[in-house]
């Protein structure tokens, strides 16, 4: 029997559909929120109000991409948690109501579960057991992932992600919201030995981001308005390079504990280019097996929901119509 499933993705603020048949992405739709920008950051309550604006052409665009019509429609999926409330209360109860309606299963999704299945996406993916860094605005882990629907956290950060890292020294520096890909972009043209920020020592696989934080804020206060302007590109840099030192470092940890050599990354963060060539040539040096999930599947998309929806649907893992969103649940 082919599966299809129509998947809804809305943790944040981007609301997204997708079509996937047999483990196949066959469209994947997103419709961003540019409205943030001005207030330096994503407001929960714009962010819900945009979903329900978008919700429905979004959806409407993916099965017509897909050639696929509700009635060839097998399942209905849905990112559950974690996320913002809000948000996740716009996608969940359109997905009830379109499961219900249609009179077809709910599948619930973990949105960091999806991430890591991202790198299934597509003909060249990993094999089981692998290695998976994911980094986003709100996350930061390292991930064994056994089996798709097996996945053990090794490590996680202690209290901010790296995402949150880049935006926040972007802030900093004085650049406009979403900062991450500014720094990316500025930092290509930089020096990455210019200057050093503190890299914060924590046990095990774990991750620490806020002294990051406070080291390049109380060397930019020292600094006149000319000094950063001049210095943008080599800050940048700098900044980027010891984000990635910090990250890649645990991760080379974790396969030298593990002895595992088939290793991905993936979040919003993994679509950083200086954290991708770090990646894949550190996998050349260890002789890994590297991954890393297309552009379009690493920011927050229902491609990488409906990949895990997927392998739920196989294994007959199926959401009660009671089921609630939850900003911060567990694995």
């Amino acid at each position: 029997m082919s599966v299809t499933i129509l998947a809804i993705e809305s943790s944040c603020d981007e609301t997204s559909a997708a079509v996937c048949c047999d483990g196949t992405i066959l469209s994947n739709f997103i419709a961003n929120q540019t409205i943030h920008a001005q207030y330096g950051g994503v407001v929960p309550e714009l962010a819900s109000r945009a979903h329900m604006q978008n919700i429905v052409p979004v959806v409407d665009a993916a099965l017509k991409n897909a050639n696929k019509s509700l009635n060839e429609i097998n399942a209905i999926a849905f990112t559950q948690a974690p996320g913002l409330l809000g948000s996740l209360l716009v996608g969940t109860q359109f997905a009830k109501s379109l499961a219900l309606a249609l009179e077809k299963p709910l599948i619930a999704v973990h949105h960091m579960q999806a991430h890591v299945l991202a790198n299934l996406i597509g003909q060249v993916k990993p094999t089981f057991p692998f290695l998976c860094l994911t980094v986003s605005g709100g996350h930061t882990q390292i991930v064994l992932a056994h089996n798709p629907l097996h996945l053990e956290v090794l490590g996680e950060t202690m209290d901010d992600a790296a995402g949150e890292a880049f935006d926040k020294t972007a802030k900093l520096l004085g650049l406009p919201y979403p900062g991450g890909p500014l720094i990316d972009q500025y930092a290509q043209l930089g020096n990455p030995n210019a200057f050093k920020f503190a890299e914060p020592q924590v046990p095990l696989l774990n991750f620490s981001f806020s002294g990051l934080k406070t080291s390049v804020l109380y060397f930019l206060q020292k600094q006149k308005p000319e000094f950063i302007n001049a210095h943008l590109n080599d800050l940048c840099a700098s900044i980027q390079a010891t984000i990635i030192h910090i990250l890649l470092q645990k991760l080379q940890l974790a396969a030298q504990q593990t002895g595992i050599s088939q290793v991905c990354i993936a979040g919003g963060v993994s679509a950083n280019k200086g954290l991708r060539a770090a990646f894949i040539n550190m996998g050349k040096a260890n002789g890994w097996e590297t991954f890393i999930p297309p552009f379009e599947y690493c920011t927050d998309n229902a491609g990488m929901i409906a990949i895990t929806a997927y392998y739920k649907f196989k294994a007959g893992q199926f959401a009660d119509l009671s089921i609630s969103p939850s900003a911060r649940a567990e694995w």
